[in-house]
């Protein structure tokens, strides 16, 4: 507008007009401001008013150019259209998409807040090593990487289980960690191989405290992310976080969402399993725990969509968890689901030793006849049990995937600022 410019400077805290005039700024700084475009950083200098119609402007006083922007920003209404470049240049999308950017500072506010209530209750914050000579803790299989200086073959962790265990063993009672675990599996819009997951323990609990504590933190989580309610929308549902979560048992669940034709007889029996993946049209497992998975995941997991508690899981996919008292088959673990996704893996840990190594025996048989899942046992935890480890609860909570709930994406690569992917050439 001849010798004045009107432009909108904006950054994560929001947007403002600026009034910029010749004679306020000086020729060569005008000058500048003729040859900007949109992205270019600029610094100004100056004093607030209102414009003629009611907008606040700051009037510039002064103004240096900070950076030259030498990429064109994708067109200002439609935003960064190609999906894939979205994420391989997050960057950008940042810049052009402030929901985006949105997403990821109420990441960092909900994981702030669930280290917050955490450490209320008593827990210390620990980091474990990620590089492992062998990846316990889950079934899954594992990166593996070749460490110069030992001359050795290594593997990157899957689960930071055993060695915050072995701290309870050591003598700190709650403890946790919030860290990046590495699973070399698949990728999809639930999965990503490098994610993160909290692990926490507390001794002298079990089962029922670790329930009652993920269902208090959840709310929590719940409570801050939307500002004071217990109901969120995603997938086009209202999901309530009113407590308490609904509860059912593994087998009678899966019962329930077959219509009875699944029984927990049929189910524990490997050849009734094997049988059931087949009616399901399913490609045979390489062992009894993995058809009960896959079983579980096509016959209820879905069917979750209120936050419900899944209790009672049989002791054969639960290798480090302690059986119940009054039924050896079961053990004291649940799992909560809510809109198909799976949140959190609890149970009271298992504690003896002898009951342990029969277990890791029993694992290596499995990972002998082909289950590349199954990991190596680590015998040195067994050791650590026989130094005797208090009776102790834990739990694991995907955080991508809560983050996801929390914030309404339905893929985990909105929730990871740099998702891996498939090298561009």
């Amino acid at each position: 507008m001849g010798k004045t410019i009107f432009a909108d400077l904006q950054d994560s805290s929001g947007r403002l007009q600026l009034y910029v005039r010749k004679d306020d700024v000086g020729e060569k700084a005008f000058a500048d401001w003729e040859d900007l475009e949109r992205g270019d950083l600029v610094g100004v200098r100056g004093y607030m008013f209102r414009s003629k119609l009611g907008e606040l402007t700051l009037h510039v006083s002064a103004s240096t150019v900070l950076a030259k922007a030498l990429q064109p920003l994708p067109d200002k209404w439609h935003g960064l259209q190609d999906v894939e470049k979205r994420y391989r240049q997050r960057y950008v999308d940042l810049i052009v998409s402030p929901d985006v950017r949105e997403t990821f500072l109420q990441r960092s506010r909900i994981i702030a807040e669930m280290r917050r209530f955490i450490d209320a209750q008593g827990f210390f914050e620990v980091e474990t090593p990620t590089l492992l000579h062998i990846a316990g803790g889950a079934a899954a299989r594992p990166f593996t990487t070749h460490v110069n200086a030992l001359d050795q073959e290594m593997q990157l962790r899957i689960a930071t289980e055993l060695n915050l265990k072995r701290l309870i063993v050591g003598g700190i009672d709650r403890v946790y960690e919030i860290g990046r675990i590495f699973r070399n599996e698949g990728i999809d819009t639930t999965h990503n191989p490098e994610f993160t997951m909290l692990e926490l323990y507390a001794a002298y609990w079990d089962v029922h405290d670790m329930l009652e504590f993920n269902e208090a933190l959840i709310a929590r989580l719940v409570d801050v992310a939307t500002g004071g309610r217990d109901e969120i929308a995603y997938r086009e549902r209202t999901l309530s976080f009113r407590r308490p979560f609904a509860r059912v048992a593994y087998f009678d669940a899966i019962a329930q969402y077959s219509d009875g034709r699944f029984t927990r007889e049929r189910l524990l029996d490997p050849r009734g399993a094997a049988a059931v993946l087949t009616e399901l049209g399913a490609p045979p497992s390489p062992s009894h725990g993995h058809a009960l998975d896959k079983i579980f995941e096509r016959v209820v997991q879905e069917k979750l969509v209120q936050p419900t508690f899944v209790m009672e899981y049989p002791a054969l996919i639960s290798p480090l968890a302690k059986r119940k008292a009054n039924d050896p088959a079961l053990v004291d673990r649940y799992e909560l689901f809510c809109s198909g996704l799976e949140i959190s893996n609890a149970f009271t840990e298992l504690n003896d030793p002898d009951d342990q190594r029969a277990r890791f025996e029993a694992q290596a048989k499995q990972r002998a006849s082909g289950d590349e899942e199954i990991p190596e046992p680590d015998w040195d935890f067994v050791r650590a049990l026989e130094y005797g480890m208090p009776p102790t609860a834990g739990i694991g909570i995907g955080v991508d995937r809560l983050v996801m709930l929390l914030t309404g994406c339905v893929s985990v690569r909105d929730v990871l600022l740099f998702p891996l992917q498939r090298q561009h050439g």
